[in-house]
């Protein structure tokens, strides 16, 4: 050890009290997110940790086709690292660097989502916010002052028509469940049958609750 001519003349002083740093939580659950530079894309990254380690690793990316691909190798990268490593490794992709930066913050102060649970969540945590389908909670909407609003895909699922009453305001809308549907499809039924059984619809879509008409989002 090195030490300046200054701080070898110094006398040493004792320390009293010794607490130790506060310890990185054993074990937690908890999400982040992060944005590349160009701010051009976002990553939601979810991760369990056990005994410092990551268990699991959800990664959901909105922006650039690259970052899908990003996330494919995030996904293989994370498992079996500690927070640590995981912080020093690139993630190829900005916006899950990011993110994994502030998952790592959340982590060392504590403050992650199941911090008061003992052992933390059960792994699979990650699928459950996923929900039945295995799909990002996703929002995809579209508006211009010209033409107004137009709904693309929401949490119920792609949208398929958007019903429109007599101010030509938004009424209702027409989905179709694709992470349920291509399940059945996989499975061997009919996609016309599937697709009939999975699309459902929210709001009003009759003329009896107001609907005047239907459009395409994509097209009309």
């Amino acid at each position: 050890m090195i030490y300046s001519k200054e701080v070898e003349n110094m006398c040493s002083v004792c320390k009293g009290a010794y607490h130790g740093p506060a310890p990185i939580p054993i074990s937690g659950y908890t999400h982040g997110i992060g944005w590349c530079a160009p701010q051009q894309g976002a990553c939601k990254l979810s991760l369990n940790v056990k005994d410092g380690v990551i268990q699991e690793a959800l990664v959901e990316t909105i922006g650039c086709t690259g970052m899908t691909h990003s996330a494919a190798m995030a996904s293989e990268i994370l498992p079996g690292k500690t927070i640590l490593e995981a912080l020093n490794t690139d993630l190829v992709c900005d916006a899950i660097n990011t993110a994994m930066r502030e998952l790592f913050l959340q982590i060392v102060y504590g403050r992650t989502q199941s911090a008061f649970s003992e052992g933390g969540l059960a792994i699979g945590a990650g699928l459950e916010d996923l929900g039945k389908g295995l799909r990002s909670q996703t929002g995809t909407l579209y508006g211009t002052v010209a033409k107004g609003t137009r709904y693309l895909e929401l949490t119920e699922g792609y949208i398929t028509k958007q019903y429109l009453d007599a101010n030509n305001e938004v009424c209702g809308y027409e989905y179709v469940h694709l992470g349920k549907m291509m399940e059945a499809v996989k499975n061997g039924m009919d996609a016309n049958e599937a697709l009939k059984k999975f699309t459902g619809s929210y709001g009003r879509t009759t003329e009896e609750q107001g609907a005047v008409k239907a459009i395409d989002p994509r097209k009309e």
